[in-house]
């Protein structure tokens, strides 16, 4: 791989600007966005090793190329961008991407994949993962959140950007528990459009009081980040506040313009459960 890509100022980014629909392949579109940025904002020192693991799952919903007689191939695709990673990719940017396959030849998937990978390596600075998936594929079915929704309970809700004080644990009540919540709502730092999702929470230690979690989570309501960086928000807050043992922490966002976004992060990949990543809700 080159060097970590350049650092461009968001004013540039495709984000909230006025873009043309492009008619051919162009990695150039891709626009990295460094991760130390935001990080620094946590207390994350770009040059330490970060206190969790895990990855930005991709998942596309509009993929399509022109096979060696110019007969469409449409595929569903998920991309793995490792938390590790030095830059994030601006989803516009993605989006942009992918388009320009619609119009290019490959003689094989085999070669959409390879094309796939080396671009966004290159771009994030890191080993990118990525499937691509027949229509009528299984593995983007329709799946409910493992464990206890937290939604129903009767709390008060006054704070509208993020409170971890509102998080708290039982010290004496030590569990293994999964919880979800659908209500997380933040808005992206570049246009202010919201962005809804779900959050998924799985951990060992004391007993996370869920009045308290869960009104923290409502507590993005007006938060402007990026879905990446607000999981990891939350997963930093929660270790904090909580102290457990074992953590983990993935959020699934509603797709954008063919996309969505799926930030994990977790204190072993051993506290990640693997399910995670082959699901998708039904606002998904």
């Amino acid at each position: 791989m080159t060097d970590a890509p350049s650092d461009q100022g968001l004013a540039h980014a495709p984000l909230g600007q006025s873009s043309a629909y492009p008619d051919h392949y162009d990695a150039g579109l891709l626009f990295p966005i460094a991760r130390a940025t935001n990080r620094g904002a946590l207390g994350l020192d770009a040059h330490s090793e970060l206190p969790f693991v895990g990855l930005d799952l991709w998942q596309a919903f509009e993929l399509s190329w022109l096979d060696r007689n110019g007969k469409p191939v449409v595929r569903l695709a998920r991309f793995g961008i490792p938390a590790n990673s030095s830059h994030l990719i601006e989803s516009k940017s993605f989006k942009l991407y992918l388009n320009g396959f619609n119009s290019t030849h490959f003689a094989n998937e085999g070669e959409v994949i390879e094309r796939l990978e080396w671009d966004l390596s290159e771009a994030v600075h890191a080993d990118v993962m990525v499937s691509l998936h027949r229509l009528d594929s299984t593995d983007f079915a329709i799946a409910a959140l493992e464990g206890d929704c937290i939604d129903d309970l009767d709390v008060a809700i006054s704070h509208y950007t993020p409170a971890p004080d509102l998080l708290s644990a039982d010290s004496e009540q030590r569990v293994e528990e999964v919880l979800h919540s659908h209500l997380l709502k933040s808005n992206c730092p570049v246009t202010g459009q919201p962005d809804w999702g779900s959050v998924i929470v799985r951990y060992k230690g004391p007993q996370i009081d869920r009045e308290g979690l869960l009104a923290y989570l409502v507590s993005y309501r007006n938060h402007q980040d990026f879905h990446e960086h607000c999981v990891e928000r939350i997963y930093l807050d929660l270790r904090e506040r909580t102290q457990p043992t074992e953590l983990a922490v993935m959020a699934r966002y509603t797709r954008r313009g063919g996309l969505d976004i799926n930030p994990c992060r977790a204190s072993s990949f051993d506290a990640l459960d693997p399910t995670w990543l082959e699901k998708r809700t039904a606002r998904q």
